[in-house]
């Protein structure tokens, strides 16, 4: 069993340990325990957390349960600037030196890099932040495209959801594929997301950090799919060759040109079947598929339905 201990800052993100708490707590079945894992939740001492999500929450340990944990992971607060208390930090520290493994998600990067765990390593937080993480912490190695940062010992996630894509990998790492892909399945979530999480990032944040030409090329496609009816035509408005493009892309982007341009007709797809009564061939059209079929193949596999069904699933 590796005991797991989630820690519980005054502020926490309380979507940060459900991810947690789904992943190292609770296995498939109703009240399946996960095999391999034990997990705890601390704060700086025993008693009521509080939470920005209009309930506070009571934890039974304090940083003592640390002592002998072999995961320690660190969710974010709601204000992530803001200096953790010291023994947080030292509880930290001693947990890191002593050999655990150390995980933070979302913004709880921020509460290990003021631990100085990040200094010289590769790591990730939401990308809303990552300009502020960076003028705060120029030693850390910020790399604000990647959906989580496996650096051996010390591992860190996007915002939000991709924590629950990290810790699906820590169990993968632990207990092998098979545990990992069961439990996805529970979740309801897919074992392993393609792409990081630039392909998530407004058009409007996406010119602070990413090739320029890229992004303009990304916000002009997402605008107007139909305008772009291959990856040859993105490459072309972007003033590169093909073959530049693609490389170009998929290191800044974490997925290939015609996977991003695929989840951009998609989303247009479903915005206009939701919010119009354009007939089915017209929103093909309007998303940039060739047809009904490719639209419809592509809508199927995001929603699980036809374009008819999911019209009438909004309208119910």
């Amino acid at each position: 069993m590796k005991k797991v201990v989630a820690l519980a800052l005054d502020g926490i993100i309380t979507y940060d340990l459900g991810c947690i708490v789904q992943a190292f707590r609770y296995g498939p079945g109703k009240f399946g325990a996960p095999v391999g894992f034990e997990l705890e939740t601390c704060g700086v001492r025993p008693g009521p957390v509080w939470t920005p999500s209009g309930f506070d929450l009571t934890v039974a340990h304090g940083l003592e349960a640390m002592a002998d944990a072999d995961i320690v992971v660190v969710p974010g607060i709601g204000l992530p600037t803001l200096p953790p208390p010291d023994a947080a930090l030292d509880a930290l520290r001693a947990a890191a030196a002593r050999g655990a493994t150390m995980v933070s998600v979302c913004v709880g990067a921020f509460v290990l890099a003021r631990a100085g765990l990040l200094d010289g390593r590769p790591a990730t937080t939401h990308w809303a932040y990552c300009d502020t993480f960076a003028e705060l912490f120029p030693a850390v190695k910020l790399d604000p495209a990647a959906l989580y940062i496996d650096d051996g010992d010390v591992l860190t996630s996007a915002g939000l959801s991709a924590s629950l894509d990290l810790c699906l990998h820590i169990v993968r790492r632990e207990l092998g594929a098979a545990a990992a892909a069961e439990l996805a399945r529970w979740n309801v979530t897919p074992p392993h997301r393609e792409g990081g999480q630039a392909q998530y990032i407004p058009d409007t944040v996406s010119d602070n950090g990413f090739d320029g030409g890229l992004a303009a090329t990304m916000a002009w496609a997402a605008a107007n799919p139909a305008a772009a009816p291959d990856v040859s035509a993105l490459a072309a408005h972007a003033l590169m060759s093909e073959r530049t493009f693609i490389r170009r892309f998929k290191a800044a982007v974490g997925t290939t040109p015609r996977r991003w341009l695929e989840a951009q007709r998609t989303a247009r797809a479903r915005e206009l079947l939701e919010a119009t009564e354009l007939p089915v061939e017209v929103v093909a059209a309007h998303s940039g598929f060739g047809s009904v079929t490719a639209m419809r193949v592509h809508l199927r596999a995001a929603t699980g339905t036809t374009p008819a069904g999911y019209r009438r699933s909004l309208r119910r």
